[in-house]
């Protein structure tokens, strides 16, 4: 179950969105439908949650997200590039407004060389631009990885959305 700050700011996510008149499609891979699960958990949020790809194996992020191979042979899964390519296929798939896209390596295994578990790429598309940023949470535990990933996820979604008020 998701912690009560968590459930909080996917209640204020809902709530911007739904202010702006903004529809989100979530990416997940790491978190497995987790930030879709925080957001809808909150009554109202069918006026603001389109709906979500949960993408956890390449092939599903290629066939559901248009991840190119050559972007998951060059830089893995979990990287930067991966991520933004996510959000940006969350959005045109869904035909949202806004997108955000998680994938990371929440453990106890899966860490190479480079990628130690804990290690999370976010992206969000919004306004025609996609913002990324990268999160080492450690190995802190696996739904501890998980849920920290879906806070960071609900405050870039915010930040995006702020950045359009504000200039």
């Amino acid at each position: 179950m998701l912690e009560e700050d968590v459930l909080h700011l996917a209640q204020i996510t809902v709530e911007q969105l739904t202010s702006k008149g903004v529809m989100l499609t979530t990416a997940e891979s790491c978190t497995g439908g987790l930030i879709a699960g925080a957001l809808t958990s909150i009554a109202g949020s069918s006026s603001a949650v389109h709906g979500g790809f949960v993408t956890y194996s390449n092939r599903a992020k290629m066939e559901m997200l248009g991840v190119l191979e050559e972007t998951l042979d060059n830089f893995g899964a979990v990287s930067k590039q991966t991520a933004c390519e996510m959000a940006e296929g969350a959005a045109q798939n869904g035909d949202t407004e806004i997108s955000v896209a998680v994938t990371g390596i929440a453990g106890p295994g899966g860490a190479t060389h480079g990628k130690p578990v804990g290690l999370v790429h976010f992206a969000c598309h919004y306004d025609g631009k996609t913002s990324h940023i990268k999160r080492e949470f450690g190995d802190i535990g696996r739904e501890e990885v998980r849920e920290e990933t879906v806070r960071v996820a609900l405050t870039l979604v915010l930040a995006c959305l702020d950045k359009r008020t504000h200039p």
